[in-house]
């Protein structure tokens, strides 16, 4: 009989660039599943170990800098150690930046869980000469410490016996509390006090850090008490607390324990931590003499960012060719065995052409997610955003506001939701209306489609490249109008943490590569599917009988001719009903409405119906005109999207680069909406984004299109 394991549930905790999910994919390896978090897209990464009789299972929770209300990672994190009660955190600190990372491990003393410190980077450490009291930092924090070196895979079995150990109550270690100055200390205790007559509070949650919260005016947790028999002892507590700190009320109370908290963390490391005599220069200090160089800093990032989209296009060309060239031949394939009917029709010209016109742009997807992921792990994209830290501030935005707007390369969604960390009203909202322009991942699809048919091989990486940066100068341009006029207002100064630079393992990378393009197949395999069978609806009903009734006409008329001329005239017959047929059909009629529109940008109404199928989700732009033009195929022999939109003589290189432009520009899509429409909190702000991207992308892309056809004729 096979023995039950123990089940043991483990969080791990930590700062931005401590190694923390280095630690995760090291601990759990292949047994890991990602997903969101409840109602909030933010990704959520867990898996298990087997190990010694136990199944242990560890959430990587995001990470964070503190355990404030801020920000949705920081609610994330304390939340769900809060509420999920894991047996164990594991709290991962980087060794060679002691301080900045035990201002989380005091916050996590509060919430008074069962924890383990993971001393990352211990090679780091030694390598550069400091030495750390272990022992002693175990006793100033309560909780026992394991070194470990996550890249390598050193210390991670001794980590998981301490995590057993604690879980089996063999370490025993008394869990030291925070102390704060007298006059915040005797706060706390009447708050504490007050707060323990609600059983029910007391047992979900630790009255002294409730008590804390409540002093740092903690929204969430005022959210928790108010409304409760206990809240009219406790408001009378609270306020005759911050009454009795009258030279700091309000902002100035939190910065006093702020500065109890750092107070400590500064003792305890001045205590525990030796370093060699004098200052000598690292590794890191020689290269960021470079890359955050005033002079050159900008220069190199454009440079970097330039050969990274190189790299994109010129590699995944041949994958992407031999993939193109498969759906190609799986469709002709499937058209050749199926009977000439409706299922033929929507298996070939709607999924087939609509899912694979997509996929075929996984090779580039991963590449473009490979670079992104390797510069962030190396440390480069916090000095990358530390150089144009300072162009923003020149614009009037805060800092901050290039956390979001990076996060927007990958997702619009997140991107908006990263803006909380904004506590200005005015820099918040003037940066979320900017996001838009940020290409996002689902863009780089019809980018691709695109610069692939039009563009000259030798330029296609400097297209790519040209487009992003295109959005960056038009977001920048947007957020110096918005902070001139309707959001008026100083931002704030902001501090940015650059890592030391590390080589991140190849491990770590391909794992990153793999959760992007399993989201990338599972989106084409639902809303793209689903989006395609849509169209491909729209596209062939309701049926032209009128068209039908003169391709019978005209094909008998064609029986009568020589045997060579028949099935040449047969075959056009019928491209010209399908091109009909598409016309009529509600697809049709759709892009017909907004034909007038668009056609000043050199638009037709194909494209037309693209792009309202875009605002599903940019992706669908692509998976549509594979649909549109399977169903209207008037090529002959021609196979590929590619090929179709080379052959059509009305699409131009203006046209194109018009297309790029608006594709860039417009509402992101229906998701991303409802995540702003949420976030600004006010209809009128959604819809004066909505009007606005449209405006800004029908306006540039106009601009672009007969600026082009000037200079071409």
């Amino acid at each position: 009989m096979k023995e039950k394991l123990k089940h043991i549930k483990a969080a791990l905790a930590g700062n931005p660039n401590s190694g923390k999910t280095s630690l995760f994919n090291g601990l759990v390896g292949a047994h890991m599943k990602v997903g969101n978090w409840a109602g909030v897209t933010v990704e959520k990464f867990e898996g298990y170990v087997r190990y010694k009789g136990y199944k242990i299972t560890f959430t990587d929770l995001p990470g964070t800098y503190s355990l404030t209300a801020y920000s949705p990672e920081e609610v994330i994190a304390r939340n769900y150690i809060i509420d999920e009660k894991p047996d164990v955190v594991v709290n991962v600190v980087d060794g060679t930046n002691l301080e900045r990372n035990l201002y989380l491990t005091t916050q996590l003393m509060e919430l008074e869980a069962d924890m383990v410190m993971a001393l990352n980077m211990y090679d780091e450490v030694k390598a550069s000469g400091l030495e750390i009291d272990v022992k002693q930092l175990q006793v100033l924090f309560g909780c026992h410490i394991v070194p470990t070196n996550a890249v390598k895979k050193e210390g991670l079995n001794s980590l998981l016996d301490h995590i057993i150990r604690v879980y089996e109550k063999d370490i025993i270690v008394k869990k030291n509390k925070l102390s704060y100055d007298l006059q915040i200390e005797g706060a706390v205790d009447s708050i504490s006090n007050v707060l323990r007559e609600d059983a029910e509070l007391a047992q979900k949650y630790p009255a002294r850090w409730m008590a804390v919260k409540l002093l740092e005016a903690d929204q969430l947790v005022y959210n928790q008490v108010t409304g409760r028999a206990v809240w009219l002892n406790t408001e009378r507590v609270v306020k005759a607390a911050i009454a009795g700190n009258e030279d700091a009320p309000g902002a100035g109370l939190r910065a006093r324990i702020a500065s109890d908290r750092y107070a400590f963390v500064r003792g305890a490391v001045k205590e525990t931590v030796k370093g060699p005599l004098g200052e000598k220069k690292s590794i890191t200090d020689y290269i960021d003499a470079v890359l955050i160089n005033r002079f050159l800093g900008l220069p190199v990032f454009l440079v970097i960012m330039w050969m990274l989209f190189q790299f994109t296009f010129k590699l995944g060309e041949a994958p992407m060719g031999w993939i193109e060239s498969f759906f190609a031949w799986f469709g002709a394939v499937v058209k050749d065995s199926l009977p000439d009917n409706e299922l033929r029709s929507v298996i070939s010209d709607g999924i087939i052409a609509g899912v694979g016109g997509v996929v075929v742009f996984l090779p580039n997807i991963l590449l473009l997610f490979l670079g992104l992921t390797f510069l962030e792990a190396t440390g480069y994209m916090a000095r990358a955003a530390f150089v144009v830290d300072k162009v923003f501030h020149r614009l009037g935005l805060h800092g901050k506001s290039f956390i979001p707007m990076v996060t927007g390369f990958g997702c619009s969604v997140p991107a908006f939701m990263a803006c909380r960390t904004l506590k200005n009203r005015g820099d918040r909202l003037a940066t979320m209306m900017v996001i838009p322009f940020m290409s996002c991942g689902a863009k780089l699809p019809v980018y691709i489609l695109i610069i692939g048919a039009f563009i000259p091989e030798g330029m296609r990486g400097n297209a790519l490249f040209g487009i992003y940066l295109f959005g960056i100068l038009v977001a920048a341009l947007s957020a110096k109008l918005f902070k001139s006029t309707i959001f008026k207002g100083e931002s704030e100064p902001f501090v940015m943490e650059l890592p030391v630079y590390r080589l991140p393992t190849a491990g770590s990378i391909l794992v990153q590569m793999w959760i992007k393009a399993w989201m990338y197949l599972k989106k084409a395999g639902t809303v793209i599917l689903a989006a395609s069978v849509i169209i491909w609806f729209a596209g062939s009903y309701p049926k032209d009988t009128a068209g039908a009734e003169i391709f019978e006409g005209s094909a008998l008329e064609a029986a009568s001719l020589p045997e060579d001329e028949r099935q040449e005239a047969v075959n056009r017959l019928e491209n010209e009903l399908a091109a009909r047929q598409l016309e009529h059909s509600f697809a049709g009629r759709a892009g017909k409405a907004i034909e007038p529109v668009i056609k000043p940008l050199g638009f037709d109404w194909k494209l037309g119906v693209a792009l309202i199928a875009g605002l599903a989700a940019k992706e669908v732009v692509v998976s549509t005109m594979g649909t549109i033009y399977a169903l209207g195929d008037t090529g002959g022999d021609v196979s590929t999207l590619t090929e179709r939109l080379k052959a059509n003589p009305d699409y131009t290189l203006p046209m194109a680069l018009s297309l790029l432009v608006f594709v860039l520009l417009y509402v992101p899509c229906i998701a991303a909406t409802a995540v702003f429409h949420k976030e600004a909190g006010e209809l009128k702000w959604t819809l004066f984004y909505i009007a606005y991207s449209l405006t800004t992308a029908w306006v540039f892309a106009f601009l672009v299109y007969r600026t082009v056809l000037v200079f071409s004729a």
